[in-house]
């Protein structure tokens, strides 16, 4: 299962943005307009990547033979700008053969004001422009996936490493030996 945080990478970029628009200059304007809309550009080119592989003839062979698709994990979804709507990153990307992980205050503020609809391959192009349009503001979405990557790494070891020291610090206890 691949997972894309998404109110995360909107966090990251947005800001970024932000400081480009506030400078001024030639790329001011063009980086207003992309406020707001990297984390679900990434998520819908995620899936249209996933369409790619996963309905051609090379994977229907092995579909054929009993495999099954890799599913798209949205997580994070909750936003954490309140200028945004509760429910901007689970609206725009329903779709089959997808996964979201709501928090129960996103998943409630769906449930009340939310537009069920399979949306997610609705304005794909739209979405790709604004990711062809961070480098031209000087937005690297690599850097950011990386810088994503490493912080979302270090969220799951320094948890593990703490559970295992306790783990061992109590064994110890017990037994008496390191």
């Amino acid at each position: 299962m691949a997972s894309f945080f998404l109110s995360r990478i909107d966090t990251l970029v947005d800001s970024m943005l932000e400081k480009i628009a506030k400078e001024g200059g030639p790329r001011a304007e063009t980086a207003k307009t992309l406020i707001g809309k990297t984390a679900i550009g990434c998520a819908k080119k995620a899936y249209h990547i996933y369409k790619e592989v996963f309905d051609g003839e090379r994977f229907q062979g092995l579909a054929d033979r009993g495999a099954r698709t890799q599913r798209l994990l949205w997580a994070s979804t909750s936003a954490k700008n309140p200028a945004y709507s509760d429910v901007k990153y689970v609206e725009p990307l329903i779709g089959p053969e997808t996964i979201n992980t709501l928090p129960l205050e996103t998943l409630e503020a769906f449930r009340d004001n939310g537009r069920p609809s399979l949306s997610l391959e609705e304005n794909f192009w739209e979405y790709a422009t604004v990711l062809d349009r961070l480098g031209e503001v000087g937005v690297k979405l690599d850097a950011v996936a990386e810088q994503l990557e490493e912080e979302g790494i270090r969220k799951f070891v320094e948890p593990y490493d703490h559970v295992m020291s306790v783990l061992e610090e109590r064994c110890t206890a017990v037994v008496g030996v390191s």
